[in-house]
């Protein structure tokens, strides 16, 4: 199975590193891939803001109220000594039936995450997001099983030779051999 092309893009959606992995696809210029990076970047949000949030009921709620009383009682043979102030808690329970209609994505807890994936009949385009904003674009063939695993690859290997090379600054174009050297091995030896 086939990896066309990897495309990274930076957190503002700027363009950081590009590779065709195949030959014969039809050339695109610089400036179109950095079209489509800004592109991509606004759809990915777009698709994120749209992501629609299911409604969910609240139960019904029950609601405890402590309250304290303190007084001073006559005495019981009728004189006006008073009794020592004592505390008496008491609980009172109110019973509200509620009706709060709160929302939350598909999956409660896991927040829209935006396009993960795009297929047609020539290529499938998946995007995997760090939690720092950074994406990765992989092109490859529709039919490719496995794809979870490659992309977790690619990612070990920016992390390892990319992140850690003390001369990268971060936003800026990835420009590592190791980086280009280890992946372009690699995906050839998945063919």
């Amino acid at each position: 199975m086939t990896v066309f092309s990897l495309i990274i893009i930076n957190k503002a959606g700027g363009l950081i590193y590009q590779r065709e992995f195949q030959p014969g696809l039809r050339k695109l210029s610089t400036n179109d891939y950095l079209v489509l990076a800004g592109t991509f970047h606004g759809v990915h949000a777009i698709t994120r803001t749209i992501t629609p949030k299911l409604p969910l009921l609240t139960p019904t709620a029950t609601a405890s109220t402590p309250t304290s009383a303190s007084s001073n009682l006559a005495s019981p043979s009728g004189t006006s000594t008073p009794i020592p102030p004592t505390t008496t808690t008491m609980t009172t329970t109110t019973t509200t039936s509620v009706a709060a209609t709160t929302y939350t994505y598909p999956i409660p807890g896991v927040p829209a995450t935006g396009l993960e994936s795009l297929e047609t009949d020539k290529f499938r385009l998946t995007c995997f997001q760090t939690l720092t904003g950074t994406k990765f674009l992989l092109f490859t063939d529709p039919h490719m099983a496995n794809i979870e695993v490659v992309m977790k690859k690619i990612y070990d290997f920016y992390a390892d030779f990319v992140m850690k090379n003390p001369f990268y600054q971060l936003e800026m174009p990835v420009r590592c051999e190791a980086f280009d050297r280890n992946l372009n091995g690699w995906l050839r030896g998945r063919t």
